[in-house]
């Protein structure tokens, strides 16, 4: 096998030809060495740490998994060496400010290592990438006195980071958390509260951990306006950078999971004995929204982790199925004289192969083209570009993160059925991937919320100009389609659909603002599982209209690259769009049923 984890060319693909990501080197000082060179260092760099460090260890982490005993959590033996490892390879915040010990690299080349690195170990990536995200608060929010405390730690992984949201009664209802602050006469405040699933919460892999705390202070108004966030570290640091007394921040348990063994899933008491101190971290009661900075971005990347297991989960079972000798080919199946093929051969397989084919093609574009709105948002010359792609960012975080980990579990189930048998014991690479991902599902608001945001917030964000903007761009693919005569036929059918999704998105709109808002929302998941197709399909004729145009005067190597991305795109449309177009004809229904059916008329 020649490839594992992920399809270098394909990524190649995504970032010189379809977003030509040396480009950025012209935005910004930070990005200027970022040349194509550059840029294809890091990728062979990124590939080769994935397959030959984080790979190896992934199954022996899923199966050694995290223990707790008197008080200390241990992680997976080999975790150690990959976190030391990774850290000397300036890996963990390779887009953050160089002066705190970042890269400076921009977020579309940086989707290379997430998408490499979360396919050969997600569960050892949650470490460092939780950590860079708390890090990134404290960049954004912190006083001059925090960042110098504890950014240059946190971002060279001498210390890690979490993320402290979830209570044992206030899971996504975060405005109803009951953890409490209480002002200290030297200005700090003493915590005390329970929090759950906190992965990472506590580990042996570093001497300290920055808990970003999410707490009311004593006497601040009730629901979320009354949240304030704090950093609570598990050790106090003192003035002169040392570690000092232990912060009262205890593991309570761990949490036995279906996937992701290697990383420790804590419960954690604050203040249990009255001595846990925090510091504020931004301003008084405007918590949530300082915590959304990193949500946002934390969903960004499950999003990422969601896809890393899919695209993974396709390579094995593309090399599965072109080794695995059995049956006859069905052209031959009553000749008694012929010999057993591959099961590449039988039309089924094929079947599922072009569906993971296709999804994790479209579903890598989309991720890395959220990055580099990401970017452009920050260095894009004019404000009015700024503005624009922080509107795509916006309204396609949902979809990255809602509809990219539905469809990456469907790819994990899928690659488990080319195994057959073997895919579901756990010798072979499926069984963990299929429970590795479906955590994503989960992650950063279910995908329930992700729908309900896309309806609730980002149809209307700005008066709906986002979302015009997003079907303008995707009108500009469509014209160039139609212009190339083995494009136009798909090209039609995808505005078509996009046409459908404009009304449809009315409709959904209006009826949210009606006096049946309840329906609306009811349906909000299916209106972003059609949503996400059209961006796929979007995606997919964007990566045609380039193929088709290289495809003539392209070496011979690169001849079957580019036809190949034009059959996902015919596939997709055949296939997958007539399914859409049935979705929008259901959404326009606005089905009452579910709202409407009595709780009696559940089992009781």
């Amino acid at each position: 096998m020649t490839q594992v984890i992920s399809d270098r060319r394909d990524i190649e693909f995504v970032i010189h030809e379809q977003l030509e990501a040396e480009t950025l080197s012209k935005l910004h000082d930070n990005f200027a060495d970022f040349n194509k060179k550059t840029i294809d260092l890091v990728i062979s760099e990124a590939k080769n740490f994935a397959v030959k460090e984080l790979l190896p260890a992934n199954k022996e982490g899923d199966e050694q998994g995290c223990t707790l005993e008197d008080g200390k959590v241990t992680t997976p033996d080999s975790f150690k060496r990959l976190y030391k490892i990774f850290n000397e390879g300036e890996w963990l915040a390779v887009t953050e400010d160089p002066e705190w010990g970042g890269q400076g690299m921009p977020r579309t080349i940086a989707s290379v290592g997430a998408e490499y690195f979360n396919g050969a170990n997600f569960p050892f990536m949650m470490y460092p990438g939780l950590t860079a995200g708390a890090g990134h608060l404290v960049d954004k929010f912190g006083t001059q006195e925090q960042k110098e405390t504890y950014l240059k730690n946190m971002y060279t992984g001498k210390w890690t980071g979490t993320m402290l949201l979830t209570e044992p009664d206030a899971g996504s209802d975060v405005g109803a958390l009951t953890t409490k602050a209480v002002r200290n006469d030297d200005g700090t405040f003493s915590i005390t509260g329970e929090k759950i699933f906190i992965s990472g919460g506590d580990h042996d892999l570093t001497k300290n951990i920055i808990h970003p705390v999410l707490a009311r202070i004593e006497g601040a108004p009730e629901g979320t306006k009354g949240i304030s966030l704090f950093l609570v570290p598990k050790y106090r640091v003192n003035s002169d950078g040392t570690l000092g007394e232990f912060n009262d921040v205890i593991c309570t348990g761990l949490e036995h999971k279906l996937g992701i063994h290697g990383n420790s899933t804590c419960s954690l008491s604050l203040g249990s004995k009255g001595h846990c101190i925090g510091t504020l971290l931004g301003e008084e009661n405007k918590g949530m929204k300082a915590m959304f900075l990193m949500m946002n971005e934390a969903r960004r990347l499950v999003g990422f982790q969601g896809f890393a297991c899919a695209t993974a989960a396709y390579m094995y079972a593309l090399d599965y199925a072109k080794n695995r000798i059995q049956g006859k080919n069905i052209l031959e199946f009553m000749n008694p004289e012929a010999k057993s093929v591959s099961i590449m051969q039988h039309p089924d397989v094929r079947r599922q192969l072009m569906m993971m084919k296709v999804n994790v093609e479209g579903m890598r574009s989309l991720l890395y083209f959220v990055q580099y709105c990401a970017d452009m948002a920050s260095y894009a010359p004019t404000q009015e570009e700024k503005d624009r792609y922080q509107g795509f960012v916006e309204v396609l975080t949902p979809i990255a993160k809602g509809y990219v980990t539905d469809r990456s579990f469907e790819i994990c189930s899928l690659g488990m059925q080319v195994y057959g048998g073997y895919g579901f014991i756990e010798e072979y690479p499926m069984a963990q991937l299929l429970r590795d991902c479906r955590i994503t599902l989960i992650y950063e608001g279910t995908n329930g919320i992700q729908a309900m945001d896309l309806l609730g917030r980002k149809l209307g964000l700005d008066k709906g100009k986002p979302i015009m903007d997003l079907f303008g761009e995707m009108q500009k693919t469509i014209a160039v389609a139609k212009d190339l005569p083995e494009l136009e036929k798909q090209a039609v059918k995808v505005e078509e659909a996009m046409n459908k999704l404009a009304e449809v998105a009315i409709h959904m709109g209006q009826t949210a603002m009606s006096e049946k808002v309840l329906n609306a929302f009811a349906n909000a998941h299916p209106f972003q599982d059609a949503t996400g197709d059209v961006t796929m399909a979007w995606m997919l004729l964007w990566r045609a209209t380039i193929a088709a145009q290289k495809l003539e005067k392209a070496k011979k190597k690169d001849k079957a690259f580019y036809g190949g991305i034009i059959k996902s795109l015919q596939f997709y449309v055949d296939t997958q769009l007539p399914i859409t177009i049935g979705r929008f004809k259901a959404l326009m229904n606005t089905c009452s049923v579910a709202v409407d059916i009595e709780d009696s008329m559940f089992p009781s």
